[in-house]
């Protein structure tokens, strides 16, 4: 999944927003207010990511403790989020060895969490417009 890919994939969830808060180079996708997804590309030293990443465009998403330990087993693009909690946030290095269906399910997971953890009113909304399955899926 490339760049590009990743920003459409994230803007197709619903109500999702893309914002620059950090500059130009830093896109952040937010639902009602809130950060799902943050998209940047590492720096040719790779102090972001480390030597092996430098230069590599980079995906942070929310996720569950657990099931980030166990995805950084399985995935060598899959880290602790850079800049961000470590313990609820992963960073996806966005190259072709990393499956990009993995890449969808752990955005939509991201957003799930995210949308999860909005007030009721807000959930509730987002829901009488939209499918549990296009949300949670």
């Amino acid at each position: 999944m490339n760049y590009q890919d990743t920003v459409n994939y994230c803007l197709s969830r619903p109500e999702a927003t893309q914002d620059y808060p950090f500059g130009p180079d830093v896109s952040v996708f937010k639902v009602r207010g809130k950060m799902f997804a943050l998209l940047g590309t590492s720096g040719q030293s790779g102090k972001e990511l480390g030597t092996e990443f430098a230069g590599c465009d980079f995906l942070n998403l929310k996720c569950d403790p657990d099931e980030a330990f166990m995805l950084r087993d399985i995935f060598p693009e899959v880290l602790p989020a850079y800049h961000m909690s470590k313990k609820h946030w992963i960073s996806v290095v966005l190259k072709v060895s990393m499956p990009a269906n993995e890449i969808e399910r752990l955005i939509d997971r991201s957003y799930g969490l995210v949308v999860k953890g909005l007030k009721k009113s807000e959930r509730a909304q987002l829901e009488l417009h939209y499918s549990a399955e296009e949300i949670y899926r």
